[in-house]
């Protein structure tokens, strides 16, 4: 009983190219020449143009460094608590970006009865969602929730939240702001964890506006969610808290067990839902990493055009973790709308656990 009304992005100022930061790990990282090379072959096979950061540092000098010391070993290597102070300064200006693109022409702030944050490269109390509500000016009385920690698919479980407040107040408008800053998380030993890490991740901000289907805006209903859990893959992806940072292990699994699971997933979620695989044109998969994608792409037996969007958000963005599928969803609803072809879409994406979550939305 909810859709999704508006769809709002929003990036920190500072684009960097995939060329330029590979420069800075190459600097860091205090390679010889062939692991340069080895390093240098990795990021011009990632998929990934251009990456945004909260952090001038990764394409500029030493000289010029402003979160990372310029000294042997980056020394003393800034900690938890550095971190969280530049998350705190800039994740709540990003997010308010991301939600004033999002209301633009649609509601005015005042009228947002419920607010959902989403993070999991940032955390304190008080927290993002009484950040948002301060400089956006919003009632004292709006209901927040926070989803925290969950990763690359927290977007889906916070438009769970959303559908199930719809379902019970006709009148809710849900604002969901999904802000990530992975690029504070920078680990300087050069493990494969940390290489897949820095070659991946980067910063940005999406908000989505839910109501009620009773709302007189437009939107693309949301139904039908599905998740799993593929236990067997536990260790090959998680996120922990550390003195000098969040860790995250990528394991070069994930994508083979993606491949091997993801048919029979999506062939689950269309079956509870009534829909045949020949009814959805529209993939909108989160781009965790050029192999996943191609691992989906495989799986589902797919065109690389079916998957364009996805393939796209990760050549400009990288992988933004939890806001990332709303990029891919934005573009796929506004190419529906420009050609007057709105049809069903099948989204899914994956994090922690391994967790692979879906949803289906369909035009009015």
């Amino acid at each position: 009983m909810s859709k999704i009304t508006a769809i709002g992005t929003a990036v920190p100022a500072y684009k960097h190219k995939q060329e330029d930061i590979l420069h800075f790990m190459q600097q860091v990282y205090a390679m010889n020449e062939v692991e340069k090379r080895k390093l240098k072959f990795l990021y011009h096979q990632s998929a990934i143009d251009t990456r945004y950061s909260v952090l001038a540092d990764y394409c500029k000098p030493a000289g010029e460094w402003k979160f990372y010391p310029n000294t042997e070993g980056l020394e003393p290597f800034p900690n938890l608590e550095v971190r969280m102070r530049w998350y705190e300064k800039h994740a709540a200006p990003l997010s308010v970006d991301a939600i004033r693109n999002c209301l633009e022409g649609k509601l005015n702030c005042n009228e947002i009865t419920h607010l959902i944050t989403v993070s999991c490269t940032g955390m304190s109390a008080p927290g993002l969602d009484l950040q948002v509500m301060d400089l956006l000016d919003l009632p004292r009385t709006i209901q927040r929730s926070s989803v925290n920690f969950m990763g690359c698919y927290a977007a889906i479980h916070a438009l769970k939240m959303a559908d199930a407040i719809c379902k019970t107040e006709d009148t809710a408008n849900v604002m969901i702001v999904c802000t990530e800053l992975c690029t504070l998380h920078f680990q300087k030993e050069a493990t494969a964890d940390t290489i897949a890490s820095s070659l991946l991740f980067a910063d940005g901000a999406a908000a989505v506006l839910v109501t009620h289907n009773s709302n007189p805006l437009k939107g693309y209903r949301i139904a039908n969610f599905y998740s799993e859990v593929i236990p067997k893959g536990k260790k090959d992806m998680s996120w922990e808290l550390s003195g000098s940072g969040f860790l995250m292990t990528l394991s070069g699994y994930v994508p083979d067990l993606i491949e091997a699971d993801f048919s029979n997933l999506t062939n689950k979620a269309l079956a509870q839902a009534g829909v045949q695989k020949n009814e959805i044109t529209n993939w909108c998969i989160h781009p965790g990493g050029k192999r996943i994608v191609e691992a989906i792409q495989k799986s589902l037996q797919l065109q690389p055009a079916q998957l364009q969007h996805s393939y796209d958000v990760l050549r400009e963005f990288g992988n933004m973790s939890s806001p990332t599928i709303l990029f891919v969803l934005q573009r796929i609803l506004k190419a529906q709308q420009q050609t007057n072809k709105q049809q069903p879409v099948f989204a899914a994406a994956f994090g922690p656990g391994l967790t692979m979550e879906t949803f289906i939305c369909t035009p009015e």
